[in-house]
C-alpha cells in the first residue's frame, strides 16, 4: 500500500482548459478528486481568467493554479469577438502551454483538456505523454457529434431537413431533439470547426473522461466503447455537498458583489413549494420571454426563486409584470445554486437544460422543466422527459417564444399533476444512483481508478523506455 501511494505522489497531471464557467469548474472539480488520490495536479488556464477573477488563488483544493497567454491582451472583449479569440488561442496557446511545460518543475504524466483546446493533444504528443479528454456533455451527446463529424450516419440535411436519427445506442431522435449544431440551419461555424477538429483527431487521445455516470447512460456508453473508444465516465462531477459530501472548490467567475439572501428566503418557504428559474451563465432572456415567464409565475401563483442576468442594455425596472409578482417571489443576479437545489424548499427547476445544470439537479434529486434554446440542450431535455422520466418539456410556438400559460401547465405537471409523483420517484432514484456511482465500488470511482492506475502504468512504462 505505502509503495502505491509513493507511487501516486511521484505522478504528476496536467489540466488545461479555458476560463469559462462550464469547462473550468468541471476539470477543476476532477482535479481535486484526483488530488484526493495522491496524484499531484496542475491547472493551466488563459490569463484572460485575470479580467473575470483579478485575485486567482495559487491553489484551490490541492490544484495548483498556473495561467499561460492566449495571444490577446487581458482587456481583450473575447465576448464579443469570439471567433478572433478561438483562431488566437489556437495559434498562441500550445506554444504558450508548451512553454509553460518546458519551464515547469515536475514533469508530467499525462495532459487532460476539455474540448475547447484540442491541441493539447498535440502538445501532449510532442513531450511524449498520453493525453485524455474530460467530455463536459453528455456521453449522448458525444456519440452523436461522433457519428456526425465522422461521417458514419446519415443526418438532417438541406435537402432532407426531416430525417429522424436512430444512432447505436441511442433512442430515435427527431431533428429538433439534436445538437444545434449538427443541424443545416446552425449558424454558429466556430463552434462547428472546434468541435471537427476534435474529432477528426480523437486516435491522439487515449482516454475520454465522461462528465456522466453509467446508470444514467449505460446503453450510450457501452456503444462507444464498444466502437473502440476508451470512454470511462466519472462523474456526475457536481459540487460535494449535492453527493452528501463536504468541500467546496468551485470558482464562481460569474458571482455577484453581495452575498446571496437566497438561502434565507428559502427558509421562510413550505418544503417543495419553490420554482427555482435559471438560464446559466451564458443565455440571457429577452424581455419578452421575461414577461412571458413572469405572466405564467403570476398566474400559477406559486413562490419562485429566479435568477435574471439582465444584459447591458435591458432596463428590469421598465417591466411592470416583475414589480406585479415581487411579493411572491424572490428575483436576483445570481444564486448560489448548488444551496438553493439541495433545499428542501425547492420542488422543480425551471431550466435551459444546460449539462452542468442538469447534473446538479440530478445529483440533488430535483424535478425539471426543461426549456432549451441551443447547442446540446435540446438533446439534454430529450433525457430528461423520454430517457429518465424525471421532467417535462416546455412547448414553444412555431416561432419560438413561449407563453405564460405553458408555463403554468408545465408547473402544475411537475408540482401537483398526474405524474408529479413519478416524476418525484424518479427524480430520488437517480439522486441515489449518483451517489453511489462516486462511493467505494461505485462505477465511476472505479474508473477513476482505473485511469490512474493506467497513467501509472504509461509513466513507469516511459521511465523505463528513458
Amino acid at each position: 500500500m505505502d509503495s502505491i501511494c509513493e507511487q501516486n505522489h511521484q505522478t504528476n497531471v496536467l489540466l488545461v482548459t479555458i476560463p469559462a464557467q462550464g469547462h473550468l469548474n468541471p476539470i477543476l472539480r476532477l482535479g481535486t478528486t484526483l488530488v484526493s488520490k495522491g496524484l499531484n495536479i496542475t491547472l493551466a488556464v488563459s490569463d484572460y481568467i485575470l479580467k473575470k477573477c483579478p485575485s486567482v488563488p495559487d491553489s484551490i483544493g490541492g490544484v495548483q493554479f498556473q495561467l499561460f497567454s492566449d495571444g490577446l491582451p487581458i482587456e481583450y472583449n473575447r465576448q464579443g469577438n469570439m471567433e478572433h479569440f478561438m483562431e488566437m488561442l489556437g495559434e498562441f496557446g500550445p506554444v504558450n502551454l508548451l512553454a509553460l511545460i518546458q519551464s515547469h518543475p515536475r514533469k508530467f504524466s499525462c495532459i487532460i483538456f476539455t474540448p475547447f483546446v484540442p491541441w493539447a493533444a498535440d502538445v501532449a504528443a510532442e513531450i511524449g505523454v498520453p493525453s485524455a479528454v474530460l467530455w463536459i456533455q453528455a456521453s449522448t451527446v458525444y456519440q452523436i457529434y461522433d457519428r456526425f463529424y465522422n461521417q458514419l450516419d446519415e443526418f438532417p440535411s438541406k435537402s432532407n431537413q426531416n430525417l429522424c436519427v436512430k444512432l447505436p445506442g441511442l433512442p430515435v431522435f427527431v431533428p429538433e431533439e439534436l445538437p444545434s449544431f449538427v443541424l443545416p440551419s446552425n449558424r454558429f461555424r466556430m463552434f462547428d470547426n472546434i468541435l471537427n477538429e476534435m474529432f477528426h483527431n480523437m486516435h491522439k487521445v487515449q482516454w475520454v473522461l465522461g462528465n456522466s455516470f453509467m446508470e444514467i447512460e449505460k446503453d450510450v456508453i457501452a456503444s462507444v466503447n464498444e466502437a473502440g473508444r476508451k470512454f470511462l465516465p466519472v462523474g456526475p462531477i457536481v459540487p460535494p455537498i449535492l453527493l452528501g459530501m463536504e468541500g467546496d472548490v468551485d470558482l464562481d467567475i460569474y458571482k455577484s458583489g453581495g452575498e446571496s439572501n437566497c438561502v434565507e428566503w428559502l427558509n421562510k418557504q413550505e418544503p417543495s413549494s419553490v420554482v427555482y428559474i435559471s438560464f446559466g451563465t451564458l443565455l440571457f432572456l429577452s424581455q419578452k420571454q421575461i414577461e412571458s415567464i413572469a405572466i405564467g409565475l403570476k398566474n400559477n401563483k406559486r413562490p419562485f426563486l429566479w435568477v435574471i442576468r439582465p444584459t447591458e442594455n435591458q432596463n428590469m425596472s421598465e417591466l411592470d409584470i416583475l414589480e406585479e409578482i415581487k411579493e411572491q417571489g424572490l428575483i436576483v443576479s445570481w444564486s448560489p445554486q448548488t444551496s438553493v437545489l439541495s433545499h428542501p424548499s425547492v420542488g422543480c427547476f425551471l431550466s435551459h437544460c444546460g449539462w452542468n445544470s442538469l447534473l446538479e439537479s440530478i445529483a440533488a434529486g430535483v424535478p425539471l422543466i426543461a426549456c432549451p434554446e441551443w447547442t446540446d440542450q435540446p438533446t439534454n431535455a430529450k433525457l430528461v422527459t423520454d430517457v429518465w422520466g424525471v421532467g417535462v418539456k416546455l412547448k414553444k410556438s412555431s416561432e419560438g417564444s413561449i407563453s405564460g400559460d405553458e408555463v403554468v401547465r408545465c408547473v402544475e405537471e411537475i408540482m401537483s399533476g398526474p405524474r408529479s409523483t413519478e416524476f418525484k420517484k424518479n427524480a430520488a432514484e437517480l439522486k441515489l444512483a449518483a451517489r453511489r456511482a462516486l462511493t467505494d465500488g461505485g462505477s465511476s470511482e472505479n474508473n477513476i481508478q482505473m485511469f490512474i492506475d493506467e497513467i501509472i502504468a504509461s509513466s513507469s512504462s516511459n521511465s523505463i523506455q528513458d
